[in-house]
C-alpha cells in the first residue's frame, strides 16, 4: 500500500549560528540553479528580506493556505515550495484574493518564500533523479538535456531497471513508492509485457511523450496525462511501447522534498550553520476521492 506524506524534521536546531536568507539562497542556487528553469517559469525568492536570519526552514510542494499556515505557525523563517505562488503575472496582492492573502500572511509572520520549480526538476539530485532512484532506474540521462547546464541536467530521465519486470509489477512498485492520493496509478499497456527501459518525468510531462518514444523506452511514467496527447501517443505506437503510467502530479514531486531538505541541511551544516528543517506532511493533491467500476 502506498504511503502518506508525513511531516518530519530533517534536523533540529541546537542553538548554533543561523545563516542569513542571502546565504541560504546562495546554497539553494548551487543545488537548483535558476538557469535550469524553463523560460516560462517563475522561480526564486517571492517574499523575504535577504538580511534576515533563517533558523527554521519548511519544505512543501504547493504554496496553498494550509501549507502557509503550517509554516507560519511553526515559526518557519523560510518556506521552500516546488510550485510557484505567482507563476502568472498579477497586478495586485490585495488580501481579498487568496494569493494576496498568502503574501500578507507570509510577510506578517516574517516568513520568506522561495520557489524551486523546473530548475529542481532538471538539476542533478532533483525531482527526476529522486524519482528514478526510488524506482530502481539506473544509468539515467535526461530525456531533454538542459540548454545551459551539465550533461546530466535536463528534463525527465531515461534509464534501465536491473532486470525486466512485467508492466503490472512495475506499476505496483510505482504505487508503493508514491504517497497515497485519491487518483492512484493509471496504466496503458499489456500488463504482462516485460519492461526494463524506463522514461520518467515528475509532474506534468506530456511534452516529453515524443522524447520517450525516441529514446526507445518500454514505459513512460509521468503525471497529468491528458486524453488527446495520451491517445495520440498510443496510436502512434500502435498500442505498443512505450506503455504509459499516469500518476498524481503532487505525489510524483513530493518524493523530492525529503531529499531536497536533507541536501540543503547538509550544505548549511557543512558551512557551520545550525538550522531546523522540516518537510510538510499536508497532502495538497487537489482530488479527494475517486469512483471506479465496482466501487
Amino acid at each position: 500500500m502506498s504511503s502518506s506524506p508525513v511531516q518530519r524534521p530533517v534536523q533540529s536546531s541546537s542553538g548554533g549560528p543561523a545563516p542569513l536568507l542571502e546565504e541560504v539562497l546562495s546554497i539553494a542556487e548551487e543545488l537548483w540553479p535558476q538557469a535550469l528553469a524553463e523560460s516560462w517559469d517563475a522561480v526564486g525568492l517571492v517574499t523575504g528580506r535577504r538580511d534576515r536570519e533563517v533558523r527554521r526552514i519548511h519544505f512543501a510542494v504547493d504554496p496553498v493556505q494550509a501549507v502557509v499556515t503550517e509554516a507560519c505557525t511553526s515559526g518557519a523563517d523560510l518556506l521552500i515550495t516546488h510550485h510557484p505562488l505567482l507563476l502568472r503575472g498579477v497586478h495586485s496582492v490585495e488580501a481579498g484574493h487568496f494569493k494576496g492573502e498568502l503574501v500578507h500572511d507570509l510577510i506578517e509572520a516574517g516568513c520568506a518564500l522561495l520557489s524551486a520549480h523546473t530548475n529542481s526538476d532538471s538539476a542533478i539530485g532533483g525531482v527526476n533523479d529522486v524519482l528514478a532512484g526510488l524506482l530502481g532506474v539506473q544509468d539515467t540521462e535526461p530525456l531533454r538535456p538542459a540548454e545551459a547546464g551539465l550533461a546530466d541536467e535536463g528534463l525527465g530521465r531515461i534509464g534501465t531497471l536491473t532486470a525486466p519486470v512485467t508492466l503490472a509489477d512495475f506499476a505496483s512498485t510505482v504505487f508503493s513508492v508514491l504517497p497515497a492520493v485519491a487518483g492512484g496509478v493509471r496504466v496503458a499497456g499489456d500488463r504482462d509485457a516485460l519492461v526494463q527501459r524506463v522514461a520518467l518525468c515528475g509532474g506534468a510531462g506530456d511534452s516529453l511523450l515524443g522524447a520517450a518514444a525516441q529514446a526507445q523506452a518500454d514505459v513512460f511514467l509521468t503525471a497529468d496525462l491528458r486524453h488527446h496527447p495520451a491517445s495520440e501517443a498510443r496510436e502512434a505506437a500502435a498500442q505498443q511501447r512505450p506503455y504509459l503510467i499516469d500518476v498524481s502530479h503532487f505525489a510524483s514531486e513530493w518524493l523530492w522534498l525529503p531529499a531536497a531538505a536533507e541536501a540543503l541541511d547538509r550544505a548549511l551544516r557543512d558551512r557551520g550553520y545550525d538550522v531546523e528543517v522540516a518537510v510538510s506532511g499536508i497532502n495538497t493533491d487537489p482530488w479527494d476521492f475517486v469512483l471506479t467500476p465496482g466501487h
